[in-house]
């Protein structure tokens, strides 16, 4: 074929995806979103200052995990609104102080209303905080996550064309689980990927696309 051909097919194409339907909402400010952060002013926050953004640290990739494993079942917003709750009940997050953690502190936090009292969840997370302090005899967390960054990263315009799942995110929830980790799903571990960068699945025409530095906007 010769090469004429290919950039008018390739100009068609970038034409026909510039004309297609998208699922973000404008707000008030002038600034495009997908309808799960355009109406409550606290996930608004959250997309427009946290959601997509690099985490790179064992800390902060070990809350980001916790936080994904106790939403499952729940809405993000619930989480969000009981999060400071959460870090005051499992101190900050620190790997090494909640793998501590005994019986009295499982009992103390399903005492707490200030979070999701789920006995499972509660005691994965403790069991994920040791977990995590045995990979850093590997590299750490941190390095262990992002390993499984994909080549490429979803370019969706409507909510449909957003997946739930992945090769990377299944691929990651494999190797936690042989590495000790639970409540780390397929689902739960792509969230966790599109939460912390490693994948970006902002809206193509959301004004937060491509805003982690680590992936193009187009």
């Amino acid at each position: 074929m010769s090469a004429r051909p290919q950039s008018v097919k390739g100009r068609a194409t970038r034409e026909r995806a510039a004309s297609a339907p998208s699922d973000v909402i404008i707000g008030a400010d002038g600034l495009a979103r997908p309808p799960w952060a355009a109406q409550d002013p606290l996930l608004r926050h959250y997309y427009d200052t946290e959601w997509g953004m690099p985490v790179r640290d064992e800390h902060g990739l070990f809350e980001r995990l916790s936080l994904e494993c106790f939403q499952s079942g729940l809405s993000w917003a619930t989480i969000l609104r009981k999060r400071e709750a959460f870090r005051a009940a499992f101190r900050r997050f620190d790997p090494d102080v909640v793998a501590a953690f005994t019986a009295a502190d499982v009992e103390r936090l399903l005492a707490d209303t200030g979070i999701v009292r789920n006995r499972a969840k509660i005691v994965a997370t403790i069991n994920n905080a040791a977990a995590t302090i045995a990979l850093r005899r590997d590299g750490g967390l941190a390095d262990f996550i992002w390993s499984f960054q994909p080549a490429t990263t979803p370019a969706p315009r409507t909510l449909v064309e957003i997946p739930t799942v992945s090769e990377a995110s299944t691929a990651l929830s494999k190797a936690l689980r042989q590495r000790g980790f639970s409540f780390v799903g397929p689902t739960t571990m792509h969230a966790l990927m599109e939460a912390t960068g490693i994948i970006d699945t902002h809206l193509v025409d959301s004004h937060r696309r491509g805003s982690s530095g680590v992936w193009p906007r187009t």
